[in-house]
């Protein structure tokens, strides 16, 4: 039984985070040809998490902005606003909601900025290809799987960054219809084991997971917005939507982008994410 510890108040230190995905983590067809980057399939394949400081005011907030524009009459025949289409009426999407839908949700999550912080780890797909051919080189028997990615990544999003906060609650969205609490336990355990190979001592958080449908919480639905606006980014070159949040972003981590000779770059405030970073600098010509 573990022993929560208290602050100097003697309350509680809770900490709530909401992680989705973006992209996908598809690297082959049926017949074992690599699609990555072929039309409905990403390049990339990334997983984000949200610290948000007060879900459940967000939500209500979040929950008065959808009944307010699903009342509003400039919406009234939008298919994506209809209760049957189980889209913007049901919960917001950023990849399905108006360019109006998403002006309002984005302009309401970025007046939090103090109470929310967005973290995010970043796989280029292509990299993975390579790395799956070089395993299967040498273990002929091995098999890649989309959620062996993923799960990868779970680790990677929870090694740091654990230590502020006694009880944290992690709400996971849904994948597909099988239970995977159990797959997701194991790779925040290698989280933690990590964590105390880095750091020196043990990560001592009482933990509890859930994975529910993104319509279960508004929490996985702004989550989603802004996994939407480093997709933009990383997808199609758009530089305005991770702008727009990055004075709520903690860090990005690309693990797979090289700089000066090095594979992986964390961007944060001193070095921000944008094209200009992203771009080798050019050499010079001799003369």
């Amino acid at each position: 039984m573990m022993i929560i510890s208290e602050d100097d108040d003697g309350d509680i230190l809770e900490t709530d985070y909401f992680v989705d995905e973006a992209g996908d983590p598809a690297l082959f067809n049926r017949k074992g040809h690599v699609i990555v980057g072929t039309e409905g399939c990403s390049k990339y394949f990334m997983l984000g998490k949200l610290d948000i400081e007060d879900p459940g005011a967000l939500s209500n907030e979040m929950e008065a902005l959808r009944n307010e524009l699903l009342r509003d009459p400039y919406f009234k025949n939008v298919p994506s606003m209809q209760p049957e289409a189980r889209k913007t009426a049901r919960a917001f999407h950023a990849k399905d909601d108006l360019p109006e839908v998403r002006h309002a949700v984005f302009k309401l999550l970025t007046s939090k900025k103090g109470e929310i912080r967005f973290y995010a780890v970043v796989r280029d797909k292509r990299e993975l290809v390579s790395y799956v051919h070089q395993r299967n080189e040498r273990d002929a028997k091995y098999r890649y799987t989309e959620n062996e990615a993923y799960d990868t990544l779970v680790s990677e999003l929870f090694r740091k960054f654990r230590f502020s906060a006694d009880v944290m609650r992690i709400r996971f969205a849904r994948r597909g219809a099988k239970d995977r609490t159990r797959a997701l336990e194991r790779a925040l355990e290698e989280a933690n084991r990590e964590f105390q190979r880095s750091y020196g001592f043990p990560n001592d958080v009482e933990t509890t997971i859930a994975c529910l449908d993104s319509a279960a919480h508004c929490g996985l639905q702004a989550v989603d917005y802004y996994l939407w606006a480093l997709q933009r980014f990383y997808e199609r070159d758009e530089e305005r939507y991770i702008d727009l949040i990055w004075p709520q972003v903690g860090e990005v981590h690309d693990l797979d982008f090289i700089e000066e000779g090095r594979r992986g770059v964390i961007y944060r405030k001193d070095n921000v994410l944008s094209i200009e970073s992203r771009t080798p600098p050019k050499k010079k010509r001799r003369i």
